[in-house]
């Protein structure tokens, strides 16, 4: 039987999807599971790392019942995955040591006040590409040496492992090759002094972090071993696993943005904003920079940037306030209005992110008048996503050189045509919505296909499946500067209120 299709894993934060792909490009099968969620405490957020295997297994299997293929067919396999939720196993039994803690687990929020006291905490942002954090795997790992009398244990006897999801599922689903994550998940953890292109031996120290337990950095294709898997009908295969990146990279590839200075944004909880930069690697203060992926010996970098909660903001609409009744009301409250009448929402309900990085500020509305309508309010939102993007690509353009011609966007808000116009307008560039949502997945299968030589270079790929759907600008320049004037001067004032309710020097008495 021949070997003609290739399979794509994506295991997320809140489930696993699993795609059969043909070397046409073409989805034959797709399946998803859920991943549960456990909340020890208040703040604490884990996984089940068994369950987590499990339900890659189970999505694998139904997809390829869904593709009518059996399992000897595949010819390769790629793993993406969520980054800073990190596993940690015991190499000789094979066993996990405790839950998984995610990237959204607070419970190293202590380690930022340690980390401002340590003499080389100024480096961290250049060294790793990003900031510290509480979703960082690298504190969430210095609580577990502190803390955590198992992982004590496998370390002082030389077994334990850590890793990201993927490098867990080889070890418990199949065999790895040896102890590796590509480059894009080695930096995820933390851990990684990028331009230098290893571990931070003083930051490791500090954390008390082993090295010797931590996965060796290749290249995004390359030959990490095997999983073994089943189809409906009980008969098995060992798939060679090619391919392993991160799942925001992964949506970058799949997306076709690789050449620098094309972009794309996943809107989610929050946005994120990711822009390909090519082969240089980029000294930027207020973005953070990641690898992208390692082809034929060329590491490649993008920038990340993450707007504020957009989508968190929608459902606490919906479920606190009562302003929407469902996702699909957004767009009829949208258009009920031909703009948003003067109303300027910064929706800084967790602070802002990217380019101002300001934690203290927090949600306004400004110029609310009897006259304003909930279709106001929800435009004003919409507006804010749109001003915020529009910031964030001012700030690529003034720190890189380079100009953003176009967005692709999926997810969340985007299923709004008037929010996608909205973003247009206020960008000043097309704004195009793939019909296609796999993304992540099916860009893994892609790449095993690059490692396994069904396609010799990028070139050959083929394009994402469906079609697009494109808003184009429809403001003057003059109107996308007048609004974003008024927008910078909300935010100006949510950070000064932010300032003085956290700084108490600068309340007046």
């Amino acid at each position: 039987m021949s070997k003609s299709y290739l399979l794509g894993v994506d295991q997320g934060t809140s489930g696993t999807k699993a795609v059969i792909v043909s070397l046409a490009g073409q989805v034959l099968g797709h399946a998803y599971r859920p991943v549960t969620r456990i909340y020890p405490r208040p703040g604490w957020v884990e996984q089940d790392p068994t369950a987590v295997a499990a339900g890659v297994g189970e999505a694998i299997t139904e997809a390829i019942k869904h593709a009518h293929i059996q399992p000897d067919q595949i010819v390769a396999c790629g793993l993406a995955c969520q980054r800073n939720t990190e596993f940690a196993w015991d190499v000789r039994t094979g066993q996990p040591i405790g839950n998984a803690i995610t990237w959204q687990d607070l419970r190293s929020l202590p380690f930022l006040e340690d980390l401002k006291q340590w003499p080389l905490s100024a480096e961290v942002h250049q060294r790793l590409g990003y900031g510290p954090g509480p979703y960082m795997s690298a504190l969430h790992l210095a609580w577990r040496v502190k803390n955590d009398q198992a992982f004590q244990d496998a370390n002082r006897s030389g077994r334990l492992r850590l890793g990201l999801s993927a490098a867990w599922l080889l070890h418990t689903l199949g065999r790895p090759s040896g102890h590796y994550m590509d480059t894009s998940l080695v930096q995820a953890m933390g851990l990684y002094d990028f331009r230098a292109r290893q571990y931070w031996a003083e930051w490791l120290a500090f954390l008390g972090v082993p090295p010797d337990a931590l996965p060796v950095a290749m290249p995004t294709v390359h030959d990490y071993g095997f999983l073994h898997i089943t189809g409906p009908d009980g008969k098995t295969a060992d798939v060679p696993v090619l391919a392993m990146i991160g799942d925001q990279q992964a949506a970058l590839f799949g997306h076709n943005r690789r050449r620098p200075g094309e972009a794309e944004c996943t809107h989610g909880t929050a946005s994120y904003v990711k822009v390909f930069l090519g082969r240089e690697t980029p000294n930027l203060g207020k973005m953070d920079v990641f690898y992208a992926w390692h082809l034929n010996g060329q590491q490649t970098y993008c920038l990340e940037a993450p707007t504020t909660v957009i989508g968190a903001v929608i459902r606490w609409m919906r479920d606190e306030v009562n302003l929407v009744k469902d996702y699909e009301e957004l767009d009829v409250l949208a258009k009920s209005v031909p703009d948003s009448s003067g109303l300027y929402f910064v929706p800084a309900f967790t602070g802002l992110n990217a380019p101002y990085g300001d934690p203290s500020a927090r949600g306004t509305l400004f110029g609310l008048t009897l006259g304003h309508t909930r279709g106001h309010i929800i435009r004003a939102l919409m507006e804010a996503l749109g001003y915020q993007l529009r910031d964030i690509l001012t700030s690529v353009s003034e720190e890189t050189g380079i100009e953003v011609n176009e967005l692709l966007v999926g997810g969340g808000v985007s299923a709004s045509d008037i929010a996608c116009q909205i973003q247009a307008d206020l960008l000043g560039i097309p704004v195009k919505r793939p019909e296609f949502t796999e993304t992540t997945s099916w860009a893994a299968a892609l790449l095993a296909g690059l490692g396994a030589d069904v396609w010799r270079d990028l070139s050959e790929l083929p394009p994402l499946p469906g079609h697009y759907t494109r808003f184009s600008p429809q403001l003057t320049n003059g109107q996308q500067e007048a609004g974003s004037e008024r927008w910078k001067q909300a935010v100006s004032l949510t950070r000064a209120w932010g300032d003085e309710l956290h700084n108490p020097s600068l309340q007046k008495s």
